[in-house]
């Protein structure tokens, strides 16, 4: 990795040097950075519960032995099509469920400050690496230097065309394209289109540019202060 990168325009060009943050000497630490991603997805999860009695609110009791049939809870009752069937138990058609999902559970899991730090300064640190980059299926055999640094002009930006031309000029043309391209889906009539993830533009907090987050498909805007390892890391 560099200690030394070029500064460009928004129009692709060269204006000057700067020198690495030290957050970026971090160790590549695959295993902290997913348990913290897993940690921080946790947290959008959404509570789950079933009505205690679901499934055995009816008129049912076993028949016993001798009958030729299972000893299963039986709907009482003759001269109707639900009579007779198997209820009231778990692994029968309309019976209750044999284990479900508690409200009460505690799904929200926790990770030490310490180790959220160095997941995040980790991933941060992997944006340097093009193997990494590469290995995730970005296509950038253009671009030599990671991260890209834009002027602060960037920042200033407040239209999608002007922001979409700046990407281009920064030579990301072939992972634009490719992450518009995704369609999920079998069937014929049903297929979902959804975009890929390309590049994460970081900038400061209160710019105009952060308002335009999701504008372009595949392409994120975050402020330094809320970046996280959910936005460095998706997936």
């Amino acid at each position: 990795m560099k200690g030394e990168l070029t500064v460009r325009s928004v129009d692709g060009i060269a204006e000057s040097t700067m020198q690495l943050p030290q957050v970026f000497q971090t160790p590549f630490r695959p295993e902290v950075i997913h348990r913290a991603y897993v940690n921080m997805l946790s947290h959008k999860f959404q509570r789950q519960g079933r009505y205690p009695a679901a499934g055995e609110l009816v008129s049912a009791e076993s028949r016993n032995t001798g009958l030729g049939i299972a000893r299963l809870a039986r709907i009482r009752g003759q001269g109707f099509s639900r009579a007779g069937q198997a209820a009231g138990v778990a692994g029968v058609r309309a019976g209750r469920v044999a284990h479900p999902p508690e409200s009460w559970k505690v799904i929200r899991k926790k990770i030490n400050n310490k180790e959220r730090n160095l997941a995040l300064s980790s991933a941060i640190a992997a944006t340097a690496r093009k193997d990494l980059i590469v290995g995730r299926g970005h296509l950038v055999e253009g671009i030599s230097d990671f991260p890209i640094i834009a002027s602060d002009n960037i920042e200033s930006i407040t239209k999608s065309r002007d922001l979409l031309k700046a990407l281009l000029a920064f030579g990301l043309a072939k992972d634009l394209s490719r992450a518009t391209s995704k369609s999920k889906g079998t069937k014929k009539g049903n297929r979902v289109k959804n975009a890929g993830t390309s590049a994460l533009i970081v900038v400061r907090k209160g710019s105009k540019a952060s308002r335009l987050a999701n504008s372009i498909p595949g392409i994120d805007v975050k402020d330094i202060e809320s970046l996280s390892v959910l936005d460095l890391a998706p997936g």
